[in-house]
């Protein structure tokens, strides 16, 4: 019921009559049963766009920090995404993701459509990185086609670390099913699912128009984030350099001072 009143009446006439989304290929989506919808991720408003412009209600594997925040903003946080059909997804890899990955085995196996981001994360910089397994492994534990979709230009409308997005349309490209279905019953080795994976992610490359790069997003933003303590630590560095040598030179004038 929050679904519907969220997408018809509160949330996606503004948003829709604000942003003008359009989307290609919406009739790839099958009327009914279960099927897990791929995409790339470039803005935190992905998982807002991709489902108030699906005819059917779409349940997302959201990072568990949604839902384990605390005092009245994480109560409200929580509230609103387990009333969005969102599902705690533990991102740390291992028994803890493979356990929230059954999770979503049931939603498919319900019927239902379940949304997931491959690359883990939101893309640092536009670019399309390596899909992990776990969308592989959803697919044939649950027997359900995938359908690539391709999120267009939200980056733009609100990247990483903005709170307030900027007016632009967006655009949304459906591509048609893939059927693994060949593959049933090798979901636990690890060779068809990185190879099931990078099928995927080539699809999505080939919808998006983005550039791949065979890396793990997790990764360049780790690498990001080190970089910027370097720089910051190398600008502390060079500024307590500078305060040593005023004071030197402080020094150095008061001694001249005396000698005269």
């Amino acid at each position: 019921m929050f679904y519907w009143l969220m997408k018809s009446v509160v949330i996606g006439p503004v948003v829709n009559t604000v942003f003008r989304p359009w989307i290609k290929g919406v009739g790839n989506i099958p009327a009914s049963g279960g099927a897990l919808l791929v995409s790339n991720h470039l803005s935190f408003s992905d998982s807002i766009f991709l489902p108030l412009n699906v005819p059917r209600p779409v349940a997302f594997l959201a990072k568990k920090e949604y839902f384990t925040g605390r005092g009245l903003k994480g109560t409200l946080t929580r509230m609103f995404f387990q009333a969005a059909n969102q599902i705690p997804m533990d991102r740390s890899g291992g028994a803890a993701s493979l356990s929230s990955l059954a999770e979503g085995v049931r939603t498919l196996k319900e019927g239902k459509l379940l949304g997931i981001y491959p690359e883990g994360t939101r893309s640092p910089d536009g670019k399309l990185y390596k899909g992990k397994i776990g969308v592989a492994k959803l697919a044939l534990e649950a027997g359900v086609p995938v359908i690539p979709v391709a999120m267009i230009g939200t980056d733009k409308v609100q990247p990483i670390g903005k709170k307030v997005p900027s007016i632009r349309r967006v655009g949304i490209i459906v591509g048609k099913p893939m059927d693994f279905s060949h593959l049933a019953g090798r979901e636990e080795d690890h060779a068809t699912l990185r190879a099931m994976t990078d099928e995927i992610m080539a699809s999505l490359m080939r919808l998006s128009g983005q550039e791949y790069v065979d890396v793990y997003a997790a990764e360049v933003k780790a690498r990001i984030a080190q970089q910027k303590l370097e720089a910051i630590a190398r600008r502390l560095n060079l500024s307590h350099h500078a305060d040593e040598a005023s004071e030197e030179g402080t020094a150095g004038a008061e001694a001249g001072r005396t000698g005269d």
